[in-house]
């Protein structure tokens, strides 16, 4: 992106880094590039309180609850990263069929309805966000109930976006508990001490703020769920570091 009419340069903005354009003094002078990651190859991080261990075996059953308006980014990037992982993960549709339409329409296909995957038992329970997804979750007195008593044995699970919000919050799963969620719904969490955290894990809960999130997010799973090498490997793997 070059200056503005009159041969002027334009002003930094936030975000964008400045390098020589290599055209000579003729060509305008300074070009600037967008630097999306200027800190790449920086670890990923998580804040934790109540740090307990999630060694639950070699291959954990995941159940990944998906619904109409459930954020895809999310979806996608929860169910490949913990499956590169070699996690058994189950995607289940709370739909009467498989296929939902995920909030920008795009179109997914579960592994099973909700009522199918309820045949199984699951180390950790996982919710993508979305607002439509989330409210689905919500209504779903079956699901809410599958992820009570997994709260009240102390098994894992987690949610992100506007998950935490609008599923857990109003059904009491983050009672005496510390989360975040999607920023504009930081207000509809009980104790908001530790929202701004990008990812954050409470003992046997996991949450998370959104799309730009949920690699960080999928990764800090693996870490606990695996350990920090696993983690880092795969976080190398995919060039996220």
């Amino acid at each position: 992106m070059s200056g503005g009419e009159g041969g002027g340069v334009a002003e930094p903005r936030e975000g964008l880094s400045a390098v020589r354009s290599g055209r000579g003094e003729a060509g305008g002078g300074v070009r600037r590039v967008l630097v999306m990651r200027p800190q790449h190859g920086v670890e990923f991080s998580m804040k934790e309180l109540n740090s307990i261990s999630w060694n639950v075996g070699e291959t954990p059953n995941i159940l990944v609850p998906n619904a109409n308006g459930t954020e895809e980014m999310e979806a996608t990037m929860i169910i490949d990263i913990l499956r590169r992982a070699k996690a058994n993960v189950v995607v289940a549709s709370l739909e009467d069929k498989l296929e939902i339409v995920a909030s920008r329409k795009v179109k997914m296909v579960a592994d099973v309805l909700l009522d199918d995957a309820l045949k199984q038992q699951y180390d950790l329970i996982v919710l993508p966000g979305g607002l439509g997804g989330a409210e689905a979750y919500a209504k779903s007195d079956t699901l809410m109930g599958l992820i009570k008593k997994q709260a009240e044995a102390n098994n894992l699970y987690g949610a992100i976006c506007a998950s935490p919000a609008i599923a857990l919050e109003p059904h009491g799963l983050l009672k005496g508990k510390k989360a975040t969620s999607y920023p504009a719904m930081w207000n509809k969490l009980a104790d908001q001490s530790e929202c701004k955290n990008r990812v954050f894990v409470d003992s046997n809960l996991i949450t998370s703020q959104g799309p730009g999130t949920s690699m960080e997010f999928s990764l800090a799973i693996v870490e606990k769920l695996f350990g920090r090498e696993r983690a880092l490997e795969l976080a190398k793997t995919m060039v996220f570091v």
